[in-house]
């Protein structure tokens, strides 16, 4: 695995949701050590990493992490009306951490591997309806990705992590197409998964 990138000392915030690249993310901020963390990050203009929980929960002791997740980048923070913290964080890079330790305070942190982002490959005409539910959901649940240029709807990598995170799957699911290295393959497990939501 020449010429990946290893960050040595990233945080690591374990969700029970995936974050794909692209994707965004509202999150609201009351422990302290996700305070230090996003303080940290906002100083030093660097992400955190966002894992999916496997044991444990969000609060409390530290959970066990999967080993892929994303980095976050945090794009907009305000106070919210109950007085705690709100980010929106915007999903960069897949990594895959390789060794991870917590802190006294209890934050987790990694040394992780970064992945390279999937190369832009055309949809096969096999996937096209693929293009339009991506087209629909976008529409109804994701308005941020109203003003996305045409040409992304022909891209296997972002339609597929489109798709990944607006379908009803299960957080397990979304680990699994999170962490596959093929688009196409993505596309053809989603595209086998739809009959399931499909009204009767």
């Amino acid at each position: 695995m020449a010429g990946l990138e290893l960050l040595p000392d990233v945080p690591l915030f374990p969700l029970r949701t995936v974050l794909f690249p692209g994707g965004q993310l509202a999150l609201r901020i009351f422990e302290p050590r996700y305070l230090d963390m996003v303080r940290e990050c906002t100083r030093q203009d660097s992400g955190f990493g966002v894992c999916l929980i496997l044991q444990g929960r969000e609060a409390g002791a530290p959970a066990v992490p999967a080993a892929v997740g994303t980095i976050a980048r945090i794009t907009d923070f305000h106070t919210g009306d109950d007085g705690l913290l709100a980010i929106v964080v915007e999903g960069g890079a897949r990594f895959r951490a390789v060794r991870t330790r917590a802190r006294s305070d209890g934050l987790l942190r990694g040394s992780v591997i970064l992945w390279p982002p999937d190369p832009p490959q055309q949809i096969p005409v096999e996937f096209a309806l693929l293009q339009s539910i991506a087209e629909r959901l976008v529409e109804t649940m994701a308005p941020h990705f109203r003003h996305a240029p045409r040409s992304m709807y022909d891209d296997a990598a972002w339609v597929g992590c489109r798709l990944a995170e607006l379908l009803p799957l299960d957080v397990e699911e979304q680990q699994r197409m999170l962490e596959l290295t093929d688009p196409l393959q993505r596309l053809a497990e989603l595209r086998d998964v739809l009959p399931r939501f499909q009204k009767s």
